[in-house]
């Protein structure tokens, strides 16, 4: 299985700061996207220190003990480097006044041949297009959720909810955090896409699939992304992971990135 990344990162059109962050590590099939809250430039410290934290830990672990570990033990690994930087952030804004109530939301991807194990806090979500379909494959923590789950309003009423960037779960502002982890089977030809709720909140799945279908390359499907939430609105920061699989006799990762700003 060949595995191909790309990141990009937008402010979008209403924000002169960019909250958001993303990591990747070609050499260990690696993606990590944050989506930073707080005060007054805070944000945007919870989210460069997990990103930083997870890509750097996780990486270095497993490109070091990737081959011969279990799936068991690379979730394990993805919960305690969470953990720890759930503790770095959470211990920061405790000790520094200018960064009290910061956290940030997160998306960790691992490819391991022909799977994903895939964790997630907060309302960041990964999405999967497969043979035509784009499906949301992590559950938003969110208020917003919790109230469609309880049957209180329904998926349609809550995009235009004012609670919308109501998160229940986030990391850094408790002292512990739960990293919500799930496996899936990784197909040639699957395309998965990590984002912010700056893209989520501006297009719905049906606007996110024909603008991935519209495109080839990873590179023009994330600008056309964001261009698109742009066009909507850019009310937030926009960042977008896109990782491609594809048939091959060999596992390999390759990625890039782009910066708008």
């Amino acid at each position: 299985m060949t595995i191909e990344i790309h990141a990009a990162v937008d402010p979008g059109r209403a924000r002169s700061n960019n909250e958001d962050a993303v990591a990747t590590d070609a050499g260990a099939a690696l993606a990590v996207l944050a989506d930073g809250m707080g005060g007054y430039n805070a944000g945007e410290v919870a989210s460069s220190m997990v990103t930083t934290f997870v890509s750097t830990e996780l990486g270095r672990w497993l490109r070091e003990a990737s081959s011969q570990a279990s799936d068991a033990e690379v979730r394990r690994a993805m919960e305690i480097c969470v953990d720890n930087a759930n503790r770095a952030i959470f211990n920061a804004a405790n000790s520094n006044p200018q960064y009290a109530g910061m956290g940030t939301t997160l998306v960790v991807a691992v490819f391991r041949d022909n799977r994903l194990l895939l964790g997630h806090v907060g309302d960041s979500r990964c999405y999967r297009l497969r043979g035509g379909r784009l499906q949301q494959i992590t559950r938003d923590h969110s208020l917003l959720q919790e109230q469609i789950d309880a049957g209180l309003i329904t998926p349609e009423q809550a995009a235009f909810s004012a609670n919308k960037n109501l998160v229940t779960r986030a990391v850094g502002v408790e002292d512990t955090v739960l990293l919500e982890t799930h496996q899936h089977d990784v197909l040639p030809g699957d395309l998965y896409v990590m984002c912010s709720d700056g893209l989520s909140d501006m297009l719905d799945d049906a606007s996110i699939a024909q603008v991935l279908q519209a495109h080839d390359s990873l590179e023009t499907s994330s600008h056309a992304l964001i261009d698109a939430a742009n066009d909507a609105g850019g009310k937030d920061n926009i960042s977008v992971i896109l990782v491609r699989a594809s048939g091959g006799t060999s596992a390999r990762t390759r990625s890039w990135w782009s910066f708008r700003r």
